[in-house]
Protein backbone atom coordinates (compact mmCIF):
# COMPACT_ATOMS: atom_id res chain seq x y z
CA UNK A 1 0.00 0.00 0.00
CA UNK A 2 1.50 3.15 -0.94
CA UNK A 3 1.11 5.98 2.17
CA UNK A 4 -1.50 7.88 0.72
CA UNK A 5 -3.79 4.70 0.80
CA UNK A 6 -2.77 3.93 4.18
CA UNK A 7 -3.58 7.06 5.67
CA UNK A 8 -7.29 6.62 3.86
CA UNK A 9 -7.48 3.77 6.09
CA UNK A 10 -10.21 3.38 9.27
CA UNK A 11 -9.24 1.28 11.68
CA UNK A 12 -12.05 0.01 14.08
CA UNK A 13 -10.40 0.77 17.05
CA UNK A 14 -11.51 4.93 17.33
CA UNK A 15 -15.09 3.46 15.79
CA UNK A 16 -18.01 3.95 18.49
CA UNK A 17 -19.78 0.83 17.60
CA UNK A 18 -16.44 -1.79 18.42
CA UNK A 19 -17.36 -4.64 21.02
CA UNK A 20 -15.39 -3.12 23.97
CA UNK A 21 -17.55 0.30 23.82
CA UNK A 22 -21.03 -1.82 24.07
CA UNK A 23 -19.97 -3.91 26.51
CA UNK A 24 -18.84 -1.02 28.62
CA UNK A 25 -22.34 0.29 28.23
CA UNK A 26 -23.80 -2.87 28.58
CA UNK A 27 -22.32 -3.15 31.71
CA UNK A 28 -22.90 0.34 33.00
CA UNK A 29 -26.31 0.08 32.02
CA UNK A 30 -26.86 -3.37 34.29
CA UNK A 31 -24.62 -1.69 37.10
CA UNK A 32 -27.45 1.26 37.11
CA UNK A 33 -29.97 -1.42 37.34
CA UNK A 34 -28.91 -3.61 40.13
CA UNK A 35 -27.96 -0.12 42.13
CA UNK A 36 -31.72 0.96 41.49
CA UNK A 37 -32.92 -2.74 42.56
CA UNK A 38 -31.49 -2.63 45.55
CA UNK A 39 -31.94 0.96 46.64
CA UNK A 40 -35.61 0.16 45.64
CA UNK A 41 -35.48 -3.21 47.91
CA UNK A 42 -33.85 -1.53 50.78
CA UNK A 43 -36.54 1.55 50.82
CA UNK A 44 -39.52 -1.07 50.62
CA UNK A 45 -38.04 -3.03 53.46
CA UNK A 46 -37.27 -0.02 55.69
CA UNK A 47 -41.27 1.50 54.81
CA UNK A 48 -42.45 -2.10 55.21
CA UNK A 49 -40.64 -3.14 58.73
CA UNK A 50 -39.78 -6.81 57.37
CA UNK A 51 -35.92 -8.17 57.57
CA UNK A 52 -34.53 -10.84 56.18
CA UNK A 53 -33.37 -13.81 58.06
Amino acid sequence: MSNEELYNVIGGATSYTSATFLNAIARGIDSLYNIGRASGTALRMLITGKRCK
